[in-house]
C-alpha cells in the first residue's frame, strides 16, 4: 500500500471511529449502557455491526473510549478557557457562555455520571473517569483562584469552589435537553452570581 493510501485508510477508519462514538453517545445517553446494544449504535451510525466490532471488540470498550474523549474534550475547552486573555471573571464567563451553547454537553454529562455510578460499569473504568473528572477540575480552579487575588471571586477553597461551579454548569446542562427543555434560556451571568462578588454586590 502506497504511503498516500495508507493516509487515505488511516483517515476513513478515524471517520468511522468518529461516527460509531458519535452514535454512541446520543444512544448510550438515552438509554444508559446495559439498555443499549451493539446494534442499536450500528443502526444509529449507519453502519453493520460486524463493522463497529472491527472497530471496537465490544460494548465495554466502545463505552471506555466515549467517556475518555469526552473528557479529553472538556479538558481542551476547561484550559482554552484558562488561556484566554481575559479577566478571570470574564474567563469564566466565556467558559460559562460555551458551555450552554455545547450542543453535546447533555449528552456527554449524562455519560460521565453514567460513568462514575452505574453498576454495569468496570470498576477500573469508573477510577479511571473519577481521576480524570477531579484533575479536570484544575483549570477551572486556576481561574477561580486568580479572580479571588483580583478581587472578583469570593474567597474558599478553590479546587472546592470548582467543584461546585462545574457542577451547577452540569445541572444546568440537564435542563436543556434537546425536545425535553425546561429552561427557556440559561443566563450565565445569573450562574456566576454564586461566585463572583461584583456581580453579588450589583444585585
Amino acid at each position: 500500500m502506497s504511503p498516500r493510501n495508507a493516509e487515505k485508510d488511516r483517515m476513513l477508519r478515524e471517520r468511522r471511529r468518529k461516527e460509531i462514538l458519535d452514535a454512541a453517545l446520543y444512544a448510550i445517553a438515552r438509554k444508559g449502557l446495559s439498555g443499549t446494544k451493539i446494534s442499536d449504535i450500528a443502526e444509529a451510525a449507519g453502519l453493520s455491526v460486524g463493522y463497529v466490532y472491527k472497530h471496537f471488540v465490544g460494548k465495554e470498550e466502545l463505552f471506555a473510549a466515549l467517556v475518555e474523549r469526552g473528557q479529553l474534550e472538556y479538558r481542551a475547552f476547561a484550559e482554552e478557557a484558562l488561556r484566554k486573555p481575559l479577566s478571570p471573571y470574564d474567563r469564566l464567563l466565556w467558559y460559562t457562555k460555551e458551555w450552554f451553547q455545547y450542543r453535546n454537553g447533555w449528552a456527554i454529562t449524562i455519560i460521565l455520571a453514567h460513568a462514575r455510578t452505574s453498576e454495569a460499569v468496570p470498576y477500573e473504568i469508573k477510577k479511571t473517569v473519577r481521576a480524570r473528572f477531579v484533575d479536570n477540575l484544575k483549570p477551572i480552579a486556576q481561574i477561580i483562584e486568580e479572580g479571588q487575588k483580583s478581587g472578583d471571586f469570593v474567597d474558599g477553597d478553590s479546587m472546592e469552589l470548582a467543584l461546585i461551579y462545574v457542577s451547577l454548569m452540569e445541572g444546568l446542562i440537564l435542563h436543556d435537553i434537546p425536545e425535553i427543555r425546561e429552561i427557556a434560556s440559561l443566563a450565565p451571568e445569573s450562574a456566576l452570581r454564586l461566585l463572583c462578588r461584583r456581580t453579588q454586590n450589583q444585585g
